[in-house]
């Protein structure tokens, strides 16, 4: 009884004496753990805080910018306030009333006392050109003569221009007068609004954004498949190769990384034209005519020839960096139990090289479908991909609202066929190296 009293009064010091325990400065050492804890957190996150605000600034950030661009629609509403309150009582049918016109005028009025850099008809003439031809003209016409228009305000503006008298115009105007817009996103799938306000698909003449889609998801696939047909052999190559031999291949693989992407295009232009090397050299051995050239450039072809030396590398060294971890005794254990080197191969050492496969492939794919120098110097215009037109949008018509569609819904597609890869594969086989 008494050493079971005694028991009990040990097993009732211990945690007593477990909470007493501090450190040599008298802290318990509990709360000097957390202490530890706490400050060892707060230096990882210094150390990452200069990564995360980089990434921020230059991925997230324009991102975020290219996504709110392609929904901004305040040319029309800062432009013409007092004309979209008028025109919320219009059927949409004949011409607005006075009224609207009168308040029309008022705007354009307001408009021309402000300094010219915050003149706002100029934006929303261009705003209204991407819906309707010519529109641009009508503003900035009506703009320059409104000083000298008196009632009835109607007749003037229709007499300054003739899409003032066209109720497509207004229809357009009412439909846009909001400060978030759908607008650029039915264009960008080959859409348009019909005079009811419902969105149909646009004559097969007009259509060009949703074959552009396709054509970049074909050329990507394609690109991909060619890297990996000439980039599996040679990493399987290098692999069983000493360590010497390999070295020196996989500076060869390296090599294109130090010359101008611009300057391998422009060699592949010399090589793939009807009067170039490639051409010459068949005509040459009397394998063709010389009437019968093949086209080989500025066509899909040549997309697909230079885009698949130029990403060849990024499918070689993944599967390289996975081959060199497989151990050959591997393929001599299965021949020796009987397997064909084919069956051993098939069985044993290619499903080993999935993982390397996968990233290439993932690597390769999402590089090709936003490539945009390559398909714009050898691609044509059976060659061009959605990047082109992304460019083209920016740099030439100006129209960044749509440009901004086109680059979120090429985002949305590609995180779509990532996340089916994840459930389909899994991400969590990918091995970079």
């Amino acid at each position: 009884m008494a050493q079971a009293d005694a028991s009990m009064m040990g097993a009732g010091q211990g945690p007593a004496r477990a909470e007493k325990l501090v450190t040599s400065d008298g802290t318990p050492l509990k709360r000097a753990l957390e202490r530890a804890e706490r400050q060892r957190k707060l230096v990882a996150l210094g150390l990452v805080t200069p990564l995360l605000v980089f990434l921020l600034t230059v991925f997230v950030w324009p991102i975020a910018q290219m996504m709110w661009l392609s929904v901004k629609n305040d040319q029309i509403v800062s432009a013409i306030p007092r004309t979209l309150d008028e025109l919320r009582t219009w059927d949409g049918r004949d011409l607005p009333g006075e009224n609207v016109f009168a308040a029309l005028h008022a705007d354009f009025m307001e408009d021309l006392e402000r300094p010219r850099r915050e003149q706002t008809t100029g934006p929303m003439g261009i705003r209204l050109n991407y819906e309707l031809s010519a529109a641009r003209s009508a503003v900035s016409r009506t703009s320059r003569a409104v000083a000298g228009f008196e009632a009835p305000y109607k007749e003037a503006f229709t007499d300054a221009h003739r899409l003032w008298g066209d109720p497509a115009l207004w229809r357009i105007i009412k439909r846009e007068g909001r400060p978030l817009t759908l607008s650029y996103y039915v264009a960008a799938l080959d859409r348009e609004y019909a005079d009811d306000g419902s969105i149909v698909q646009r004559d097969e003449r007009r259509r060009i954004y949703v074959p552009l889609f396709g054509r970049t998801l074909y050329l990507s696939v394609v690109i991909t498949t060619m890297t990996f047909l000439l980039g599996f052999p040679i990493a399987y190559y290098m692999s069983i190769l000493p360590m010497r031999q390999a070295n020196l291949l996989m500076i060869c693989v390296l090599l294109p990384f130090w010359t101008s992407l611009l300057v391998r295009t422009s060699a592949w232009i010399v090589l793939l034209q009807q009067q170039g090397v490639i051409n010459s050299g068949l005509v040459g051995l009397g394998l063709i005519d010389d009437g019968n050239r093949i086209s080989m450039i500025y066509n899909q072809t040549g997309t697909i020839i230079a885009m698949t030396h130029i990403l060849l590398p990024f499918m070689v060294l993944p599967l390289y960096s996975v081959m060199r971890t497989i151990p050959p005794s591997y393929m001599r254990a299965a021949k020796s139990l009987g397997a064909t080197p084919s069956t051993a191969f098939r069985r044993v050492y290619f499903p080993q090289t999935l993982p390397g496969i996968g990233a290439g492939g993932v690597l390769v794919f999402i590089i090709s479908i936003g490539y945009y120098i390559t398909p714009a110097l050898v691609g044509g215009q059976s060659g061009r991909m959605i990047s082109n037109e992304i460019a083209r949008h920016i740099q030439q018509s100006l129209n960044w609202g749509l440009a901004a569609a086109l680059g979120t819904l090429l985002l949305a597609g590609v995180l779509i066929l990532y996340w089916l890869y994840n459930r389909l594969v899994g991400t969590d086989s990918l091995k970079f190296g």
